[in-house]
This record gives C-alpha cells, structure tokens and sequence, in this order.
C-alpha cells in the first residue's frame, strides 16, 4: 500500500491548505478510476431509471422521455457533481485509486467547477466514447481531460510522498513591517519557487544572488508597502512567506471555530 502523504509537517501552502507538490495523476490512474466511475454511472443509472420509468410508463409517452431524459441527467452528470461538491474532489474511483480533483490553483474545487467537468465529461466520455477524453490526457502535462480545462481543474495523486521544505521563520527585524504591510496571495508557482529558493543552501554566489533579486521583484509585485531600504531578498522572501502563512493559518483557525459553532462538532 502507499504511503500517506509526508510534507514535512507543513501543508499550508495555499489559503485552502492544499498541498501543493502533489504530482499529477498519470494516465494509467485516470484510466481506472474512470473504469469504477463509469461502472459506477451504469449502476445509477440503472437504479434512478428503473424508479422513474417504473413511474412514467402507466402515463403518456411525453412524459416517459422525460424520464429517460432525467435519469440520463442525474446518474451521468448530477452524481459525480454531487460526489465531487461533497467530498472536495473525489468520485469511487478517484478514492479507491488514491486520486483528488483540484483547482488549477491545487485548492478545493467548488460546486461550478464539478458540474462543468461532469457535463463535458457527458460529452467526452459517454457520448463519443471516452476517446476526446484520452487524447486529451494523454497530451496534456497535467492529465487535463477536456472538462479540466473548462472548468480550470486537474486531477493529483494523493498516495505518494512528496516533501516540501520547512516553512521560513520570520526575520525578528522585519517583525514590525509584516504586521502593518498589506501582502497579497502570491500565485501558486512563484510560492512554491520562494520556498525552495529560501531552503537552499545560503551562499553568495552570482547565480543565488540573481535568482534571489529576480522573485524578491516579483514578489514586490504583491506587497505593499515595500520593506525597509537596505533589506536583503533572502530576509523579505522569508518575511513575506512567514507572514502569508501566519495570517492563512489565522483565518483557517477562525473558519474551523465558526463551523464548529454552526454545527457543535469540535
């Protein structure tokens, strides 16, 4: 069996908490935990048509196309939408083969984004056989099918060990600043590439230094107002990633306390 999951005790990465160094699910995945999907349709379908056709076949025959009509609708689109909506991204088959749905962002998809792949997904799978849907995956370097780039998706492998480095500590002379300054999210790869920047060795060589200046002014980009004059790259980065995980880590604290009163589960 695979291992969990291991990021060296830090996930929060993302203002969803999503982990984002969890690699793309390869073709070979997505291929069967399609398969337990699409067995999964039939089984619906199945089940929600013989309910409604066993109700509209006393009628007339107008009302008995709709029928037909509604069961195609709720077992090809409107369960794996359900699926998705309520687990945060997984079917059957994504769960039984360790796989999520996720944004493109690698945050938690939302009830639009599911629905849209599974009505693209009615199109590329059962209506021409899935072929749009391999060829699309199969290109993609993702694995995007067509409804992942409609609904701006992709699907990662959840069963693997993937190790982020530790999160930077903030630097106690830039303390003062990060709590007055306004610091946006950053966009998913420029985080991920500060955080590795900051947990590689510190030397002073040209190439470290340029790299370092090079995502110092494309994090400026989002941080207002700028540190004070004379400070290093190495020590903004780090202050600016201390402090964006501190106030993500604040507000997730503040949403989990308002769901537990919402519903009296601690």
């Amino acid at each position: 069996m695979s291992a969990e999951p291991s990021y060296a005790g830090d996930d929060l990465v993302t203002g969803e908490a999503v982990a984002l160094d969890l690699p793309p699910a390869g073709i070979g995945l997505r291929l069967l935990s399609g398969l337990v999907d699409v067995v999964v349709t039939v089984v619906a379908l199945v089940a929600v048509g013989f309910v409604l056709l066993t109700a509209a076949a006393p009628t007339d025959e107008a009302l008995f196309g709709v029928a037909i009509t509604v069961t195609l609708a709720v077992a090809t689109v409107g369960v794996p939408t359900a699926c998705e909506t309520l687990t945060r991204g997984r079917t059957l088959g994504k769960w039984a083969l360790g796989l999520r749905t996720v944004r493109d962002d690698a945050g938690a998809i939302s009830f639009q984004q599911a629905f849209v792949r599974a009505l693209v997904g009615f199109v590329e799978i059962y209506a021409f056989s899935g072929m749009p849907a391999f060829f699309s995956v199969l290109l993609s370097p993702r694995g995007k099918r067509l409804g992942d780039y409609a609904a701006g998706t992709y699907v990662v492998r959840e069963r693997t060990s993937a190790e982020l480095p530790p999160p930077p500590a903030m630097p106690p002379a830039l303390a003062a600043w990060e709590r007055s300054a306004d610091l946006g999210r950053l966009p998913t790869g420029l985080a991920l590439a500060v955080r590795r920047y900051l947990a590689s060795t510190a030397d002073d060589s040209p190439a470290r230094i340029a790299v370092g200046r090079r995502l110092a002014d494309q994090v400026a980009r989002h941080v207002h107002p700028l540190p004070p004059a004379g400070t290093s790259p190495d020590a903004f980065l780090a202050a600016v990633m201390a402090g964006r995980r501190a106030r993500d880590a604040a507000r997730l604290a503040r949403e989990a306390e308002l769901r537990r009163r919402l519903t009296g589960r601690r």
